[in-house]
């Protein structure tokens, strides 16, 4: 059987899987995916997560219980040589290895885009992953717990300031999710009060949210002004070595939270390629998915999702291609499928055409905003849509029972607010009272003689003459 090779399980590289299983006759192809989690994150859920809102192992996808007819291999894909049809594997357990291929497929996803900004890499978490969404959520709760401990002062200031670098859809949300969830936080610490949190959010550029109007722009900013969250505008970071935030305008605090989400980057993996890479270190791909250099078509060459540039057909890119996101990645990942299928039984491909369907965001319990063309909306009814939006979009029934459940059993009983940032180091308090065996104490030299009551070493064990 021909033998189709997807590298990566994020939205593109799972939903082509998926896809497929359901679209290939029995033995018409055999499908590999190579990922180095068992599990697809459905990333626009990560700032509920953050907030307390969704379960974490909800907002993941298992590849495992959902691929049930792909061969899923556990590791990365650490370089790719088209010219011969082979990859080099690092699986998580084990020695690297080469593995055949006949069709590829690059869905490797992106990564957080940093700049060399003193401090940033020490101090700074991203929001790319379910494992750093639990991570901000735990540190918001236990910082609540050490100030309710302390006096007012500057450590205290320290732990209930919050900074967000990065003002588009994913900071906005985190931001305003992280301070949703501080509010509903107060009513449990008496020994806190609203005016000893403080949240700020930095960005570079005059605006947040370029996705939506300026009018709806401007309505959230208001909105967390007035919920007591500040955003600086043309604002850029300029240190925050040990936490402590300097900015363009000279404003400098101390925080113990920076959450970073000021853009993202194809996958540095494709460095690793010979497959044509164009200016932005994204794969070359024409509308119908293909990779192209600039003799044509990549035979047997495909990909989809952030780390390809896929030409946007609609017109509303930015730069004439598919903007970074999962609303992209999701379609690609289906008409990916499509046109694998199709190839394999000699028929015509098909271009990818997804004209923008708006802008959605959470903004907090009970808040949202919406942005379709002309067309704003905000406040509860845009709340709403997200929900009900990104509750369809989950894929798999499983998947969505989960989190809607969820949804229902927080309206009844409130969310959760118990921090496990202890799973850290989950063996510290077995390790704190475990037994040890005494250290054997070494034999008298002969001739020496052995003070009364010393221990002394006798068949391994410890005793006393």
């Amino acid at each position: 059987m021909p033998k189709i090779l997807i590298v990566g399980g994020g939205y593109a590289g799972f939903y082509t899987a998926w896809k497929l299983e359901k679209a290939l006759r029995s033995g018409e192809a055999e499908v590999t995916i190579v990922d180095p989690l068992p599990y697809m994150t459905y990333q626009p859920f990560l700032p509920e997560v953050v907030a307390g809102s969704i379960e974490p192992r909800h907002a993941v996808v298992s590849l495992r219980r959902h691929l049930k007819k792909t061969t899923i291999i556990a590791g990365k894909v650490e370089k790719i040589t088209h010219a011969d049809k082979v990859v080099t594997i690092v699986p998580n357990i084990g020695e690297p290895y080469e593995l055949e291929y006949d069709t590829i497929v690059v869905t490797a996803g992106s990564v957080s885009r940093t700049f060399p900004i003193p401090g940033v890499a020490d101090e700074a978490i991203g929001l790319k992953t379910i494992e750093e969404a639990t991570a901000i959520r735990d540190r918001i709760l236990t910082n609540f717990d050490k100030a309710s401990q302390l006096p007012e002062g500057p450590e205290r200031d320290r732990l209930l300031t919050f900074v967000v670098v990065g003002g588009g859809f994913a900071g906005i949300e985190v931001f305003a999710e992280m301070r949703s969830f501080a509010s509903a936080l107060l009513d449990k610490y008496p020994e806190l009060a609203f005016e000893d949190t403080h949240f700020h959010l930095i960005e570079a550029m005059g605006r947040i949210m370029p996705e939506v109007s300026l009018k709806t722009a401007g309505w959230v900013i208001q909105n967390l002004a007035e919920r007591g969250a500040e955003i600086h505008l043309e604002t850029q970071l300029k240190s925050a070595v040990g936490g402590v935030i300097e900015l363009s305008t000279g404003d400098s605090f101390e925080s113990d939270l920076i959450v970073w989400t000021a853009g993202v980057m194809a996958s540095p993996m494709l460095k690793n390629t010979d497959l044509p890479i164009e200016e932005r270190g994204r794969l070359r791909l024409q509308p119908d998915l293909r990779v192209i250099n600039d003799d044509g078509v990549v035979a047997d060459a495909w990909g989809a999702g952030d780390v390809s540039a896929v030409p946007d057909l609609s017109g509303g890119g930015v730069g004439g291609f598919c903007v970074p996101n999962a609303q992209h990645a999701v379609r690609q990942g289906k008409q990916l499928a499509k046109n694998l299928v199709a190839e394999l039984r000699g028929e015509d491909v098909k271009d990818y055409f997804h004209k923008n369907a708006g802008a959605v965001a959470s903004l907090g319990i009970g808040v949202g905003a919406f942005q379709s063309g002309k067309i704003g909306i905000t406040g509860l009814p845009a709340w709403f849509m997200h929900r009900g939006y990104h509750g369809l979009a989950m894929p798999s029934w499983e998947r969505k029972l989960r989190v809607v459940g969820g949804w229902v059993n927080n309206f009844f009983l409130g969310r959760d607010i118990v921090s496990f940032e202890a799973r850290v180091h989950p063996r510290a308090a077995f390790e704190e009272f475990a037994s040890r065996p005494r250290p054997a104490v070494a034999a008298a030299p002969a001739g020496h003689p052995v003070t009364a009551g010393a221990p002394v070493a006798v068949g391994g064990a410890v005793s006393k003459e």
